[in-house]
């Protein structure tokens, strides 16, 4: 019998390998799901209190390799476009919780961007999130612009970026 925490890494492991592309989400979208979730300080952090900024949500796991390789994009994202009303919000979807994230943050200080834990009601808002990587861009009012599953092809998420936060 498998031990439980080799078959969530082998899972892990296929859902992150899963690549399909960005999905539109179009002119009318929808407003993105608000959310009331933790950051490591121990803060409660709401969507809508980000509302006027372009958004990056990134839905990720510490044990997903996929993620690990956006990380540093979004880490540059923050860094070179924050001064200009964008921020990234990462969603951890590990199932230890605090246990797993705060040694992994701790550990890996470069990721300087907004952690939050994640939970099953905030995944489900976002269509699931059943796969990892899972990211959606929100525009300056809190609608969903665009949705990735799997890794994101950066030099077209920075082209987005750069499009919504010039957009009024």
């Amino acid at each position: 019998m498998m031990n439980r925490k080799v078959l969530a890494f082998l899972i892990g492991v296929t859902i992150c390998a899963a690549t399909a592309g960005p999905k539109a989400v179009g002119p009318k979208a929808a407003a993105a799901p608000d959310f009331k979730l933790t950051d490591a300080a121990g803060k409660t952090v709401k969507l809508r209190d980000y509302r006027g900024k372009v958004v990056l949500l990134d839905f990720w796991a510490t044990w997903c390799t996929g993620c690990k390789q956006e990380m540093p994009w979004f880490v540059e994202f923050q860094k070179k476009y924050g001064s200009e009303g964008f921020a990234v919000l990462g969603v951890s979807m590990d199932d230890d919780g605090w246990k797993t994230l705060k040694p992994f943050l701790q550990q890996h200080t470069e990721f300087s961007y907004r952690m939050l834990l994640g939970d099953q009601a905030t995944a489900q808002r976002y269509g699931s999130v059943d796969s990892l990587p899972d990211s959606f861009l929100i525009d300056k009012k809190g609608k969903l612009a665009e949705s990735y599953r799997g890794v994101v092809d950066r030099d077209a998420m920075e082209t987005k970026i750069q499009a919504l936060l010039v957009r009024r």
